[in-house]
């Protein structure tokens, strides 16, 4: 019987352990079980609510970018990678990418220039927990250079924009999202330009308009009307008639360009603004056909007519002598005489942006560092009997 008894209770003590060891592992187990942030791999979903569209040279346009951690492990370092392909066309000076996370301080995003792409990511990483999202605010914009040295070599009419979401110090991205922003330009018109003017006449009117049709804010804008050394130009401010100082470049002195908005003007997006201007030309100009042309050049620098350029359709005026007698005057006879041929730097150089932000610019003709823009504007060649006429000649680069 007492053996028996011992044995009773002996099993009564096991079973008792055994239930308290069963209690206790059911506590422990989880802390025992724990899994350390970061070694078991999170799920990782990358979302860009990217800008429909910038400018050409203008100031950067707002998006979005949301990080989402769909899976059951949090990250303590969530990363956003950009990578941004614009072509063949765009300098290294071309992009800007700016963030904020937290506050109101703009931060910029570090990009490198590599083939023909930019790359960069958030200098800062994050925290994802496990079902949650984050979103970063972000700007994009295609400066083209800085303020008042913008590069008048290259362009785009698009840019191929990629983000990638990755965690830890490397490793490849977990999710890719990839967006398409179109890219346009100022464009420049003249309206209502006559068809004929007096030399030594009254002057000639009509309307010079510089138009944004983009999603970009634009500064520094000047909108030059470029004619001949034989005219005087005026434009119409507070209902008065003021005469403009011409500007010249080394590359084509007897090429006048004149400011007919005013110097660095501020464009807001979708927005234009207008001048009324008065064309005279002087008792010797050369008679015959000339042409009056507008660019638009954005952060124009010490170099006249060097900046990110944009030219409209040239005006055709043909100039008629004040005399009616059939007797040409000595200015008809000396112009009809000259032969004047542009030099084979203007002739190879001559060039004009079309307003989709597609690149028609070349590169400085290295003479003077006057740009070829601003040679391509200076291309007033002789036309007809004399009479100088303004050559642009349209050219689209290729995208790589």
């Amino acid at each position: 019987m007492n053996t028996t008894a011992r044995t009773l209770r002996s099993s009564v003590v096991a079973a008792g352990a055994g239930l308290l060891l069963a209690a206790t592992g059911a506590v422990l187990a989880p802390a025992a079980m724990a899994v350390p942030t970061d070694t078991m791999p999170p799920a990782l979903s990358v979302s860009t609510a990217a800008p429909a569209e910038i400018g050409l040279g203008g100031l950067p346009v707002d998006f979005t970018t949301t990080a989402s951690n769909t899976g059951a492990y949090d990250t303590s370092s969530a990363r956003l990678i950009y990578r941004i392909d614009g072509g063949g066309g765009l300098p290294p000076n071309a992009l800007s990418l700016q963030y904020r996370l937290d506050g109101t301080a703009w931060k910029t995003v570090p990009l490198t220039y590599g083939d023909m792409q930019f790359s960069g990511e958030l200098p800062e990483t994050f925290l994802l927990a496990a079902g949650k999202s984050r979103t970063a605010q972000l700007r994009l914009g295609l400066p083209m250079g800085s303020p008042h040295d913008g590069d008048s070599n290259g362009g785009t009419d698009h840019l191929k924009l990629t983000t990638m979401i990755s965690y830890g110090a490397s490793g490849a991205a977990d999710d890719t999202d990839v967006d398409t922003v179109q890219v346009h330009g100022l464009s420049t018109q003249l309206s209502g330009v006559p068809a004929t003017a007096v030399a030594g006449g009254p002057g000639v009117t009509f309307r010079a308009t510089v138009t944004n049709p983009t999603a970009s804010a634009y500064e520094n804008v000047t909108d030059v009307l470029f004619t001949n050394r034989y005219t005087t130009v005026q434009v119409l401010r507070s209902g008065k008639w003021t005469t403009l100082k011409p500007i010249t470049a080394d590359a084509e002195p007897d090429v006048y360009g004149f400011d007919v908005i005013g110097k660095d003007v501020s464009l807001a997006a979708h927005s234009s603004t207008s001048t009324k201007v008065r064309v005279t030309y002087r008792k010797d100009a050369p008679v015959g056909k000339t042409t009056v042309s507008p660019c638009a050049i954005v952060n124009e620098g010490s170099i006249p007519f060097r900046g990110i350029t944009s030219c409209g359709t040239s005006a055709s005026i043909t100039v008629k002598a004040a005399s009616t007698s059939g007797t040409p005057t000595p200015t008809q006879s000396a112009a009809s005489a000259a032969s004047v041929t542009p030099s084979p730097t203007i002739a190879a150089a001559v060039a004009t942006a079309t307003p989709s932000g597609m690149t028609a610019q070349l590169a400085s003709t290295g003479s003077g560092g006057v740009s070829a823009t601003a040679v391509a504007a200076a291309g007033l060649v002789a036309t007809g009997a004399g009479a100088l006429g303004f050559t642009a000649v349209r050219r689209r680069r290729s995208r790589a």
